[in-house]
């Protein structure tokens, strides 16, 4: 047996070198022939390829197809970029046109009184959202300005269209933001069309109850909602949303703020209001006038 394994590995190494040998051959005619400039080669190598190239269509289709694929994910991927660039546009659009219609209700009041006294005090810090809560049962949202930066617990917190929650909780360097939709959250509220006052309680949606209503069929869904400044939590005025009515026939809010894409936040400084704890006293006439009586 060790004999016969011997015989085949010595004629196995001179065939080796053969094939070795033939294929270096093989390579180099190959590559010298690729490389003549001569009329006769050239119309051999364009033989060759005639004879060749259309064989290997199948073995090109996987490339073909993996080009194919690579060029629909690029594809793909620049939808997606247009889609962003899109949904931005239309949210500064949304933005534009709450402005327009609060500067042509504010116009229509102004019309009636030219001497509007705003509060030269509210003032903005605005900050990022560095997470959320992550929590089906709390909606919540932590932001990058703290006690640092001034931030007291109450403080309304606005995306740039509409209200978004309040601080809840304040650090050093952050804080955190209890949203409108937290089941906690209860916003005093009016509604604008019909003047009446409400509240808007959350329940863990994104569409707040509207509750404690007056006369619920004075009010109509598209209303506007804003906060009411009762109580001193926000400021009045404070856009949260439009009147909307579920399947079940209740009142909720469609917030216009994007709960969604929340990225940064307005934190208004409110000094609040001030308190008139003085009775003041009884209207008397003037001495003067008194004596003449």
């Amino acid at each position: 047996m060790a004999k016969d394994k011997t015989q085949d590995e010595d004629f196995i190494a001179p065939l080796k070198r053969l094939l070795t040998g033939v294929v270096i051959l093989c390579l180099i005619g190959v590559f010298l022939v690729w490389r003549i400039d001569s009329p006769r080669v050239e119309r051999f190598r364009a033989q060759v390829i005639d004879a060749v190239v259309p064989s290997f269509d199948w073995a090109m289709a996987p490339v073909t197809g993996a080009v194919n694929l690579l060029r629909d994910l690029q594809s793909y991927q620049r939808i997606v970029e247009q889609n962003r660039e899109l949904r931005r546009e239309l949210q500064k659009m949304k933005a534009w046109k709450e402005a327009a219609s609060q500067l042509e209700q504010e116009n229509a009041r102004l019309l009636d009184l030219n001497k509007v006294r705003l509060d030269p005090r509210l003032t903005v810090v605005t900050g990022v959202v560095l997470a959320d809560s992550g929590s089906p049962f709390r909606q919540s949202v932590l932001l990058n300005v703290g006690q640092r930066d001034g931030i007291i617990d109450g403080w309304a917190t606005m995306d740039g269209i509409g209200l978004v929650g309040r601080i809840s909780g304040v650090g050093q360097n952050t804080s955190r933001v209890i949203l409108l939709t937290d089941a906690s959250s209860r916003i005093p509220a009016q509604i604008q069309r019909s003047g009446q006052t409400a509240i808007v309680s959350g329940d863990n949606t994104l569409a707040p109850l509207l509750s404690f209503v007056e006369n619920p069929d004075a009010v109509r869904p598209g209303d506007r909602v804003v906060s009411s400044g009762d109580g001193g939590v926000f400021p009045a005025g404070l856009l949260i949303g439009h009147v909307a009515q579920d399947p079940g026939g209740r009142l909720r809010v469609r917030l216009v703020a994007d709960y969604e894409r929340l990225e940064f936040l307005r934190v208004l400084r409110n000094p609040g209001t001030e308190v008139i704890t003085d009775p003041g006293a009884l209207l008397a006439p003037a001495p003067d006038e008194a004596a003449y009586d």
